[in-house]
């Protein structure tokens, strides 16, 4: 994986462990999976969390644009539980056959 990606997926997952008790871990889907970086291209990451709201959103925004700030990239982040991930059909195909998934420490699984 490219260095870039392992540092925002790492600063992230740290981020989110610390402010949201249930926070589950990230997946990584998207252009970025080939390890190559892609400077025009957003990095697109799922969070999963026991609970998901409007409320949780607008604490993870600021969160995400520190990170864009400090490391020069554009994160595409989707939060979801993993029930309403499932019911998000077509996008839930897609990450969990091609994607790759990190625990809460932002460990590859």
């Amino acid at each position: 994986m490219s260095e870039l990606v392992d540092q925002v997926i790492l600063k992230l997952s740290n981020a989110l462990r610390r402010r949201f008790n249930d926070f589950k871990g990230l997946y990584l889907f998207g252009v970025w999976l080939d390890g190559e970086e892609h400077k025009d291209e957003d990095i697109e990451l799922v969070a999963l969390f026991e609970t998901e709201d409007k409320a949780k959103r607008e604490q993870i925004w600021p969160v995400i644009g520190k990170i864009e700030t400090e490391l020069d990239v554009c994160i595409d982040l989707y939060p979801f539980t993993p029930e309403g991930f499932k019911k998000d059909e077509d996008l839930y195909e897609e990450v969990t056959e091609e994607g790759i998934f990190y625990n809460s420490l932002g460990i590859k699984q």
